[in-house]
């Protein structure tokens, strides 16, 4: 096993090898197969192959297990059965490897995708080491290779690689089509590497511009991170994560030597993604495009991230030149350059802080306790400690304040927030029924079906509301609409163990709501509509103290006050 990952050299009835663990020139490292164990008399590394695993792979315990049991192939027992994986599924990883396979020779043997890849600054060693592919331009090329009968037909399905058409479409007989088409592939590994899933690149103009497998018995797009495994096996000494967005962005900062890139599967970074990189590192850097998108994904990554944050840990947010992703700027500036922007990437908390603060006019006391009371939900998000003070004591400065004051201050919930004279107070509660997001989240948990109501025009309204809560709500919504469920129970078993999870329960006996379904649907479209308003009308809020302050807008801000205007003054007719 350890092998397969240094270049061992027989010495006599052992092996010897340039430590993985430390940087050394001659040969210190010892493999004894008899004694089943490693030892390194430069550095001190020692252990069995379940050690080497843990820490030149970075393995949690459970992981590495599984890994050498697979090696073995010996079946792992799992405490109550809980999570042991389904007979079939090592059928469906040959499966799955099969057609990675099948991908990568396709790719060889097309030249407008070769092209198109050479076109992106891809090398051929790096094709390799991600094993990058390409899906024919065909309706059924994986369906005829793959699909001879009905179980592999099924097994196909079962892995989202082909879709069943619906009744009027079937055509000259055939039920099913290939769900990737015409696009390069990006084999999406776990842990020990094996494929579970594709996110296919269209190489033309199309959309989507980039799809995913769905979720299958082996992927959950929540949990996997593009990248880990091979960042696990370039660095012996993994430190920090950079998080990015995109395929191409992993592959390219790899190539350029940057090779802890990960990105999240076209879904914001959730608790689970974190609980991951922790495990791994304990400094995270998030890249984000400077664009609006950009910085809407990097205020929900800083919310899911604040229950991460403690002493040990190091969370920064990147922020990247107008007009530039990190595949494109490590190819225009290099590793060294793109690595100084990562060194001065803003901390977690001086990030809270800037974009807290340009929302309140700072200046004057009305605006450093709306501040205040801003700040407050976030810092109560951070888990108790040393990290949790120092965030307080940031907020505490800006406010003008003691720490101890302005803590005492929050729990007799002596800081209201005053809203602009000119402006009228935002809806964030709903008299006598708790708030707009406690409203959504009963509906919901209630009646689990109406997720599939919201359209995702709706869903996007709230990407950037802060409202308490809105965490919560926003990964039930996603989670509904992707995987949905029926009845209540089953929701709150899906949830037992995670963020927020054990207060769905209460809320559903304390909250009244509706025991009809479609009116809880029409009821939560409309939270979610009053919830969108309302981060309208912060925007809203935030520009006319500047233009009170200041006395000038810029040219965007003006046209983005208009717009806001316009729209504000549709929903008063």
């Amino acid at each position: 096993m350890v092998a397969s990952r240094v270049q061992l050299i027989k010495a006599g009835r052992e092996y010897k090898a340039r430590c993985p663990f430390h940087n050394e020139k001659t040969a210190s490292f010892w493999v004894s197969p008899d004694k089943q164990f490693y030892h390194c008399f430069g550095c001190g590394a020692h252990g069995t192959a379940l050690r080497f695993l843990m820490e030149h792979d970075h393995m949690a315990f459970p992981e590495a297990v599984e890994e050498l049991a697979g090696r073995l192939g010996l079946p792992v027992p799992h405490e109550g059965g809980g999570g042991a994986p389904r007979p079939q599924d090592a059928s469906l990883f040959d499966l799955m490897a099969r057609v990675t396979q099948f991908y990568a020779e396709t790719l060889q043997r097309d030249e407008r995708a070769k092209h198109y890849l050479t076109q992106r600054g891809l090398t051929a060693e790096i094709l390799q080491r991600f094993a990058i592919g390409y899906a024919p331009d065909a309706w059924n090329t994986l369906l005829r290779r793959f699909g001879a009968d009905e179980p592999d037909r099924r097994t196909l399905g079962e892995l989202g690689l082909i879709i069943e058409r619906e009744g009027a479409q079937v055509r000259h007989g055939e039920r099913h089509y290939d769900r990737f088409r015409d696009r390069i592939m990006f084999p999406i590994r776990d842990s020990r590497g094996r494929a579970i899933a594709f996110g296919g690149r269209i190489i033309d103009r199309g959309e989507p511009k980039y799809l995913n497998s769905p979720q299958t018995a082996l992927f959950h797009k929540g949990r996997e991170l593009y990248g880990l495994y091979e960042a696990r096996l370039a660095r012996s000494s993994l430190k920090r994560l950079l998080v990015v967005e995109g395929y191409m962005d992993v592959v390219r900062l790899h190539q350029a030597g940057i090779t802890y890139a990960v990105a999240t599967l076209g879904t914001a970074t959730t608790a689970e993604h974190l609980t991951r990189v922790f495990r791994l590192v304990a400094e995270v850097v998030f890249a984000f495009d400077g664009d609006r998108a950009g910085r809407g994904a990097a205020w929900r990554a800083l919310q899911h991230a604040l229950p991460e944050a403690r002493e040990g840990r190091e969370i920064r947010f990147l922020f990247l030149p107008e007009g530039h992703d990190p595949d494109t700027l490590v190819g225009t500036e290099g590793r060294e350059a793109f690595e100084k922007r990562l060194d001065g990437a803003l901390p977690l908390s001086e990030y809270l802080v800037r974009e807290l603060s340009a929302q309140c006019d700072i200046v004057h006391a009305d605006g450093r306790a709306r501040f205040a009371e801003a700040a407050r939900p976030f810092v109560h998000k951070v888990p108790e400690g040393v990290y949790r003070e120092l965030l307080l004591a940031r907020v505490a400065e800006v406010v003008g304040l003691a720490p101890q004051r302005l803590q005492a201050l929050w729990a007799g919930g002596e800081l209201p927030a005053p809203a602009p004279a000119s402006v009228a107070p935002r809806a964030g509660r709903s008299v006598g029924r708790g708030s707009l997001v406690r409203q959504a989240i009963v509906r919901l948990v209630r009646f689990p079906a109406t997720a599939g109501s919201v359209t995702d025009a709706e869903r996007a309204g709230i990407d950037d509301c802060s409202e308490p809560g809105i965490d919560l709500l926003r990964a039930l919504l996603d989670d509904l609409r992707e995987r949905p469920l029926k009845i209540s129970a089953q929701v709150l078993e899906r949830w037992a163990a995670r963020p927020g999870g054990e207060h769905l329960g209460s809320l559903l006996k304390r909250e009244a709501v509706l025991e009809d379904e479609l009116a809880a649907a029409v009821e939560l479209r409309a939270v979610l509509v009053k919830l969108a308003d309302s981060v309208q009308d912060r925007r809203l809020d935030a520009l006319l103290a500047k233009q009170a302050a200041t006395g000038e807008l810029s040219e965007t801000e003006l046209t983005e006050f208009q717009r806001l205007m316009n729209i504000k003054a549709g929903r008063s007719r």
